[in-house]
């Protein structure tokens, strides 16, 4: 060989070694550049206690009292339902191996063969979607990661899913899986989803439903079952049975059977997504909020049975509803709330705080029956006629309704103008600007008649009614110095469920059964955080409270004043007492109605707190919509009767129902002081301030009625 050929020969090697040379420092570089992202990224994933310490957030899930009715599903965003390992059916577990991951239980902690295909996918076409992920990988994203489909995110899966595989038994694995990975948009976990789109627990899931749920995790939004693509779901579907039957997983006659199971899906508006009951419900949530706090009831995964009575709550909407639309078109009267309890325990059955709580034009998510404090016009009443049965008065007692003059400011004649208002005289009449003359409390009561009630107050003492308000649970009624006299026609402001509460103590012969709406909470754990435990106290008497209850269930008492709504407060083998209210503006229309077994509670109005028209009083607005509800709540509570009262024996010819003693007829303080009622009649009753306006209108009326004092 030439010596010019052998040079080019070595110039040539020459140039070889020193593209191997360049080649091996390029791929030693490679190698330690890729060493060193690994090590800072190996540093940058959770760490094994991190990972042991991890709390799965779970959604908090209201319930009825039943605990089988979803009312609400409290969740930030997400919601999740843990369900230990144990308790999955094995036909999820194997059905998600098997379209998931056939050699989960063999392989380690990835699929080195998935890793290199998808590898070299992503290298051929320039992105990084392709999978090849196990189960372990497939956790490690979806707990502990985001789902980025960069190099980096891969790159720190892979290091996550060793240390997962390294930390958690297979089992242990599967469960975290099956417990955190989507199953629809803000659905997580084969127990939420079980619940969601079936409607049963996720232990009750057969083969079928199994091979759905596995199926959903590829693509959980466009495989949903509330969307457009439910034919393929079907299809991967049974593409999931298939690969269950072909690794053993089943028998030929389960896959035969599986494959022709015809999956029924629970319509979205069933499946917790929206909310029932929701003026209840946010009551609810708030009272856990403040217990429990925002992050436990958000994350916290709480199991927490109410006392709502669904099937009652369903009737009181549509009473509520109804009434409602009738009353906008009569009265303009655009709302209306109820509250149902049962007085044995304090427990809410039902709560309607407006028509509509979706109707934002109408402030529809405002509660009336929780937040709203309305005047509460006559409802008062019995409380105050309480009072004065506690103080030896009688339901025979006799009141004079005549034109009265209770101020004692200069320039409020003792003889009323009803034609010329003034601001500093307080002379209140009826809605039909009638006087009866002489009635007994029974009467006066039974058909609220207005200045009989404003004496009655007077005689007991402002400060002693609201006491006693108070401790029936009117707790928004505290200083006597803010209503005066016209406390007892609705000068105060009240809660509908308050209100409720004070007439459930009614029912109950005076003893209050503290208000509930919860029967129990659990953690996420299963331990009982609390549970409903009754709360009686008596707050009054049991012969003035059964007193008070015989008069408003004296069905042919009330009559004159229900007119023509009368068959709307009758319920034939029911006794049932009932009490209305109107405020004098005509803002708020009250029926609260009730049994030993039932308090139900009514309110009509706006809530802009516009008036009503005229027409619309209690029993044309609120009555109709209390009346609608009792009809179908009475037959599914115990048909019970108020206790009879004492007999009652007085000396007093007032108190027995005489107005006319020794041939004269006089007001009520002329035969009693009212700083001792049952005791001696006062030697000078002119000294009492309220004497001489009272005496003229009775007086008047004895005159017109041919009696000479």
């Amino acid at each position: 060989m030439k010596d010019d050929q052998k040079q080019g020969l070595h110039s040539k090697k020459k140039v070889y070694i020193k593209i191997l040379q360049i080649t091996g420092i390029v791929i030693m570089s490679f190698v330690i550049a890729v060493s060193l992202a690994v090590l800072y990224l190996a540093k940058t994933v959770p760490s094994i206690q991190e990972i042991g310490s991890q709390q799965i957030s779970q959604s908090t899930k209201i319930y009825d009292r039943t605990g089988t009715v979803l009312l609400y599903d409290v969740n930030n965003g997400e919601k999740r339902t843990l369900v230990p390992f144990g308790q999955i059916p094995q036909s999820v577990k194997d059905a998600t191996i098997a379209i998931e991951d056939q050699q989960f239980y063999n392989e380690p902690a990835f699929d080195i063969k998935g890793i290199l295909r998808a590898f070299l996918v992503d290298i051929t076409t320039h992105s990084f979607a392709e999978g090849g992920s196990t189960i372990t990988q497939q956790l490690a994203r979806t707990a502990f990661l985001t789902l980025n489909q960069t190099i980096q995110r891969k790159i720190r899966e892979f290091i996550l899913a060793v240390k997962l595989s390294e930390y958690y038994s297979k089992d242990q694995i599967l469960a975290l899986y099956l417990n955190e990975v989507p199953y629809g948009p803000n659905i997580s976990g084969v127990g939420e989803a079980a619940q969601d789109y079936f409607g049963v627990p996720v232990s009750q899931l057969n083969i079928a439903q199994s091979a759905i749920l596995a199926a959903l995790p590829q693509a959980p939004t466009y495989y949903s079952p509330w969307g457009t693509h439910v034919k393929e779901l079907l299809q991967r579907q049974q593409l999931v049975l298939q690969q269950m039957y072909n690794t053993g997983k089943i028998t030929s006659a389960q896959y035969a059977a599986a494959k022709n199971f015809k999956i029924v899906f629970q319509p979205q508006s069933a499946s917790g997504t929206g909310i029932r009951a929701p003026h209840f419900v946010m009551a609810v949530e708030n009272y856990l909020v403040q217990k429990y706090g925002e992050n436990e009831v958000d994350n916290g995964g709480l199991r927490v049975i109410t006392t709502l009575n669904w099937p009652m709550q369903q009737q009181a909407e549509a009473a509520v509803a109804a009434g409602v639309a009738r009353n906008t078109q009569l009265y303009k009267a655009t709302n209306g709330a109820l509250v149902a309890q049962d007085p044995t325990t304090g427990q809410i059955l039902a709560l309607v705080g407006s028509a509509n709580y979706f109707n934002t034009s109408n402030d529809g998510n405002f509660d009336v029956a929780t937040q709203g404090l309305r005047q509460p016009g006559s409802a008062l009443k019995p409380f105050i006629y309480m009072t004065a049965f506690q103080m030896g008065y009688t339901p025979d007692t006799i009141l004079f309704d005549v034109p009265t003059e209770f101020s004692t400011n200069a320039g409020c004649p003792a003889v009323p103008d009803f034609n010329t208002p003034n601001p500093k005289c307080f002379h209140p009449q009826d809605f039909e600007g009638t006087f009866a003359g002489p009635l007994t409390i029974r009467d006066a009561l039974a058909q609220s008649v207005n200045v009989p009630a404003v004496k009655m107050l007077y005689l007991v003492g402002e400060k002693n009614a609201i006491q006693n308000a108070y401790n029936f649970g009117l707790t928004t009624l505290t200083d006597p110095a803010n209503y005066g006299l016209s406390l007892v026609l609705g000068g105060g402001a009240v809660r509908l469920i308050d209100l409720t509460e004070a007439y459930s103590v009614l029912s109950q012969d005076g003893v209050r059964h503290a208000q509930t709406m919860i029967l129990s909470v659990q953690d996420a754990n299963g331990n009982t955080l609390e549970t409903y435990q009754d709360q009686a106290t008596q707050v009054a008497d049991a012969q003035s409270v059964r007193l008070v209850n015989d008069i408003l269930s004296d069905a042919a008492a009330r009559a004159p004043l229900m007119g023509a709504s009368q068959n709307l407060t009758v319920f034939p083998g029911y006794d049932v007492a009932l009490k209305t209210g109107t405020s004098n503006d005509y803002r708020d229309a009250w029926a609260m109605g009730y049994t030993p077994s039932l308090v139900v509670g009514v309110w009509a109005g706006n809530n802009n707190d516009t008036p009503m028209q005229k027409a619309g009083s209690s029993i044309l607005a609120a009555v109709p919509m209390w009346s609608a509800f009792m009809t179908q709540a009475l037959p599914e509570v115990p048909n019970t009767t108020f206790v009879q009262p004492n007999p009652i024996n007085t000396t007093k010819p007032v108190f027995n129902g005489q107005y006319v003693v020794n041939g004269q007829v006089h007001n009520i303080l002329y035969y009693v002081d009212k700083n001792n009622p049952t005791g001696p009649d006062p030697t000078n009753p002119a000294i009492d301030p309220q004497y001489d306006n009272w005496e003229v209108g009775v007086e008047n009326w004895a005159r017109a009625h041919g009696y000479a004092n």
